[in-house]
């Protein structure tokens, strides 16, 4: 049984709403729940998945139409195996919402207006924007003509509106992080999905959440620390907007005096864009690392380094602060024990997909991904793959209609499941990111996942499963405990993403070495 219902004027933020969704997909009975505003990108995503806008329907349980549903307004659709386990679903969402709107989740307990939230505090000068896409441009404009910064986490934010927002924020001498920019720490406070890492003189600007969140845990793990880390959007680096976000916080960061080194992370960038970056780094004359995921090994360009990986650029910055920088290695864990079958990546974190796969590619592994930066080996989500393959499962593709593996992770757990129990399956590997915004768990959802298979699988003949853990130990989760979490279920753990990759690659290499012979 279906349900699409639709409350009026209720503006929730989407982190809350996706906790919520988790929240009611654990109700007996229910097997799908998703809880999210009106848009009509929300709507479309709904109705991909089997909810038909015709049956939407008001508090008192009207019919209103698809055109009836505004941005604004909070939609909810179950479904669910009778109607008692939709009307618990129901009572359970009643509960959530009143609970939120208690502790100022929903928007009518917060300041109505900018001018408001200033009232409340005259030294504000940054402004965290998270409003649906249609409105959260003209809230970013309104924030600028403020005065204030901006991170914008709002997404379906158009091209067009990105570059004006930026070009009007560098006329004033500010700064736009996003649009969809999910992760930031400003003057040590984590903003959106982001780690605890304690304060440092190592500063990191990203085109990318994890990539960020990866760099700046291992700096935090090794003793060292970030003085800010600024998010600039993922389509930051893209030819259309031309970097103007990165090289307004390459300047911010240069002009800091906390900040002594500088490190720059992104997908493969547009080359002319990514020139542009280098130019800037150049001529701030602090030393700087750059780790362009997924682009080939570049020779040093004065104080400019560049690193092979994620971790590497962590090493890179610790070394060039006169911090221990330690090789984020376990070689003791390096030998895998030789299963036979392909690989399976499952990711949450987009970045750390597409290092696994450009890691893989390169030693010589045949693999697929939807994140590849070869067109020639990328593929679309949920095709079907007959050899190795990595998979971002947090592209829109795997979620729509249900939570970001991130922060729900029964979808990468599912997916888990099905390649364990995947004959031709021999290697499964995963990321675990921890931090705010993240699921309480996801190392323990994870073992449960694994073990289960264990349970319902021949005794000795499950694939082995290699993950990495993004966090520290301040983080709500906390790492070593996510780590323990994960070797206590057999789960084989390097010291970072690209270290899980290298022990994958280094085995099927050697496979492939015997299997020729």
């Amino acid at each position: 049984m279906k349900r699409l219902l639709l409350q009026r004027g209720r503006y929730f933020d989407s982190v809350f709403l996706l906790r919520i969704s988790r929240t009611l997909e654990e109700t007996p009975g229910v097997s799908r729940a998703a809880v999210a505003m009106g848009t009509p990108a929300n709507l479309e995503n709904l109705a991909r998945v089997g909810f038909d806008a015709s049956d939407l329907r008001d508090a008192s349980g009207e019919p209103l139409p698809r055109s009836g549903a505004r941005p604004d307004d909070l939609v909810v659709a179950l479904e669910a195996a009778d109607a008692d386990a939709l009307r618990a679903a129901e009572e359970k969402l009643s509960r959530l919402l009143a609970a939120g709107a208690e502790r100022g989740e929903a928007s009518e307990e917060l300041p109505s207006t900018l001018g408001d939230a200033l009232s409340v505090d005259s030294r504000a000068n940054l402004a965290v924007i998270s409003v649906p896409g249609a409105y959260a441009a003209a809230e970013a404009r309104r924030a600028l003509r403020r005065g204030l910064h901006v991170m914008l986490f709002s997404d379906n934010v158009s091209v067009d509106d990105e570059v004006a927002l930026k070009e009007e924020a560098g006329r004033r001498g500010l700064l736009v992080m996003g649009p969809d920019c999910g992760t930031a720490l400003v003057n040590g406070v984590p903003l959106g999905f982001a780690n605890v890492v304690r304060r440092g003189s190592i500063g990191i600007v990203g085109a990318s959440g994890t990539g960020i969140q990866e760099i700046a845990s291992l700096i935090d793990r090794a003793g060292g620390g970030a003085s800010h880390a600024l998010g600039t959007g993922g389509r930051d680096l893209s030819k259309a907007v031309g970097g103007r976000s990165m090289l307004a916080a390459i300047d911010m960061l240069a002009a800091d005096p906390d900040t002594r080194v500088l490190v720059v992370v992104s997908k493969t960038p547009e080359p002319g864009v990514a020139e542009r970056v280098l130019e800037r780094l150049a001529g701030t004359r602090k030393p700087a690392v750059v780790q362009f995921v997924g682009s080939p090994a570049r020779a040093p360009r004065g104080a400019v380094t560049f690193a092979a990986t994620l971790a590497d650029a962590a090493r890179q910055a610790l070394d060039l602060a006169g911090l221990p920088a330690p090789r984020f290695s376990n070689a003791p864990e390096a030998e895998l024990p030789k299963r036979a079958g392909s690989l399976r990546g499952l990711f949450c974190g987009g970045t750390l997909a597409q290092e696994a796969w450009t890691i893989l590619r390169e030693s010589g592994i045949d693999i697929r991904s939807n994140v590849a930066a070869d067109p020639a080996y990328k593929v679309k989500a949920g095709a079907t793959i007959a050899g190795h393959v990595v998979w971002d499962l947090g592209d829109d593709a795997f979620t729509v209609g249900r939570p970001h593996p991130m922060i729900e992770p029964a979808l990468r757990d599912e997916e888990v499941a099905r390649a364990l129990g995947d004959p031709a399956v021999g290697l499964v590997l995963v990321d675990c990111v921890l931090g705010y915004g993240a699921h309480p768990s996801p190392a323990g959802s994870l073992a449960n996942a694994v073990q289960r298979a264990a349970e319902a699988g021949p005794a000795g003949r499950l694939p082995v499963v290699v993950a990495s853990v993004t966090g520290t130990d301040r983080d709500p989760q906390g790492y070593r405990d996510q780590r323990r979490t994960l070797e206590a279920a057999g789960i084989r753990v390097a010291e970072s993403n690209a270290e899980a990759a290298e022990w994958c690659a280094r085995l099927l290499v050697r496979r492939a070495r015997e299997e020729a012979r």
